[in-house]
């Protein structure tokens, strides 16, 4: 694979139950950080895998209905938390980000495209399909708040399934070469929300895949443990989410060497999130 240059860091939080994340859990609240990557592409330029929470979460759940999910996950974040404010540690702005890929739909995933004006995003078409035709009143239900997706999105949106031919892959059948340089490879990994998608890509000291919420901690897909089944009410297929976390197990047993990224999982996060805004760690 092509190297690429990657940071790693959280833009804010939610609680939630353990008990929820993994079937066996304790009943204790626990952070589901919101994991967003910055990644640096020799020829692309700035690329950010997500953008984590906003302050914005708060503007768009002030009134019923959507107050039910700030109710349901306490979210909390600080301006100085904002993916927007953290890339100020590179010397970045705003308009230097070229490209923002887009796992899913969930307010902890996109809460930040709008302070990206000048880049173009990438998702599963499924996924936009769905946030682009859900309830306005009812879209918290599936984790999306449509307050928080730029107006203009449909301009500047590419699907992953229109880039190109897809490649064989052993494991998940097919992948997409983003750029058709080897660089950042997308993988479908449906369940958990409609039309989700992860990526792989290698830097100078390892090869990462990033899963968002593919499942929730390195325990699951380890082991193969499922979340508790109250959860299925929120996903978008749990048939999917199944087959999607074998797969994932599939690849951990095959490619050992390989970190897998769940966003959620604290434990993985933990160790690999920098100490300094520095991109030669990872």
């Amino acid at each position: 694979m092509k190297e690429v240059k990657l940071y790693l860091n959280n833009a804010g939080f939610c609680l939630a139950k353990e008990s929820h994340a993994i079937k066996g859990g304790s009943n204790t609240d626990i952070k589901f950080s919101a994991l967003y990557g910055l990644i640096y592409h020799e020829q692309q330029g700035w690329i950010l895998f997500d953008t984590g929470y906003t302050k914005r979460f708060y503007k768009a759940t002030k009134y019923f209905p959507n107050k039910i999910y700030a109710l349901l996950t306490k979210v909390s974040i600080e301006s100085n938390q904002e993916v927007k404010e953290q890339i100020r540690n590179f010397n970045l702005n705003c308009s230097d980000i070229k490209h923002v890929i887009i796992s899913h739909f969930h307010a902890d995933h996109i809460g930040g495209l709008k302070d990206f004006e000048n880049a173009t995003f990438y998702c599963g078409r499924k996924a936009f399909i769905q946030a682009k035709n859900i309830n306005r009143y009812f879209g918290f239900t599936k984790g999306v708040l449509k307050s928080l997706i730029p107006d203009d999105i449909e301009k500047r949106l590419t699907f992953i399934e229109d880039i190109g031919k897809p490649l064989h892959d052993d494991i998940f059948n097919f992948k997409y070469d983003l750029f058709n340089d080897s660089s950042i490879f997308c993988y479908d990994l449906p369940g958990h929300a409609e039309g989700q998608i992860g990526i792989e890509l290698k830097t100078k000291k390892k090869k990462y895949f990033l899963i968002a919420d593919a499942c929730w901690s390195d325990k699951a897909y380890k082991n193969l443990i499922l979340p508790n089944p109250i959860v299925r009410l929120f996903f978008s297929s749990w048939n999917d989410y199944k087959a999607t976390l074998k797969k994932i197990h599939l690849y951990y047993v095959n490619y050992p060497d390989v970190r897998i990224v769940p966003t959620h999982c604290t434990v993985t996060t933990k160790a690999i999130i920098p100490k300094s805004f520095d991109l030669n760690v990872l």
